[in-house]
């Protein structure tokens, strides 16, 4: 059975997810066609790096917590769970451990296993958990697992990670367009694999 390895933050979650929390902490107006930059005080040049990141560790149980899960990624995340094992992949800490679970449980999304590794170095993880795929929102990310563990790596696209990507970093604009692509890339495999 092949094995997802699945980011969450922008990936599964909405990436306009923190944007209002923002705008509300710190009276902007900002919009997910500012942020540019996977670093969201790029879009605020006049907030202090440490003051955001401060403001942003107080209020990242309550950030996560109210999260919208992306348009369709429920549905086909579930219809996947008796086709693959799903291993989530997070740099989200054990601070929000509860947090993380308990937002699974209340949208009701099927998992194998969730990580909250606590950094954006996935590559480890993913290797030491041997995922066939993964699916990402962080440029550098997709670009440095899909070379370094040589995987397919499904890239969100959102306006702070539109650089080049290399082949095996596919870029997809939503879930049905990721499904589209795992279902004529491992769909038929897994056919085979069945007989």
């Amino acid at each position: 059975m092949y094995r997802f390895g699945i980011d969450i933050d922008g990936t599964v979650t909405c990436p306009t997810s923190l944007i209002p929390h923002i705008n509300e902490a710190f009276g902007s107006e900002l919009t997910i066609e500012d942020i540019r930059e996977y670093d969201l005080t790029a879009a605020l040049p006049q907030l202090d790096k440490k003051e955001f990141y401060s403001w942003f560790k107080k209020h990242e149980p309550k950030i996560y917590a109210s999260s919208p899960i992306s348009k369709d990624a429920k549905q086909i995340i579930n219809n996947w769970k008796d086709q693959y094992e799903l291993y989530f992949i997070s740099a989200r800490g054990d601070n929000v451990r509860n947090v993380t679970f308990d937002w699974f449980e209340q949208h009701a999304i099927a998992y194998d296993h969730i990580e909250l590794i606590g950094t954006h170095k996935k590559i480890s993880t993913a290797k030491a958990h041997n995922v066939d795929l993964f699916f990402e929102d962080k440029h550098d990310n997709a670009v440095e697992i899909s070379e370094e563990l040589d995987i397919p790596v499904i890239l969100f696209d959102t306006p702070y990670n539109r650089e080049p990507v290399p082949n095996k970093v596919v870029r997809v604009y939503d879930w049905l367009e990721a499904e589209q692509w795992v279902k004529k890339e491992f769909g038929v495999q897994q056919e085979l694999l069945k007989r």
